[in-house]
């Protein structure tokens, strides 16, 4: 894999606390930013092929056992004088 150098800005503050969790996880600052990004990177990947799924499922619709038929009008839906 080709590798290619960033400069990253960040405040004083929060470098000494990543360098702190960087040397708890046994790891570079470099090497604890590439796994961060590949992980939002792979979930960016996921929330898409998901999204594309269920837009299938809504285009393609659930069958309901009507055949495409509605058979019924409102009325017949809200007609509550034949319950108890």
């Amino acid at each position: 894999m080709d590798m290619q150098n960033i400069t990253l800005s960040i405040p004083k503050q929060l470098l000494r606390k990543v360098k702190r969790i960087a040397l708890e996880k046994d790891t570079s600052i470099s090497g604890l930013m590439r796994q961060i990004l590949v992980d939002l990177v792979e979930q960016e990947d996921r929330y898409h092929q998901a999204r594309e799924r269920h837009l299938v499922l809504l285009r393609s619709g659930t069958d309901l056992g009507t055949n495409g038929e509605i058979n019924w009008d409102r009325e017949e839906l809200h007609d509550r004088s034949s319950q108890a």
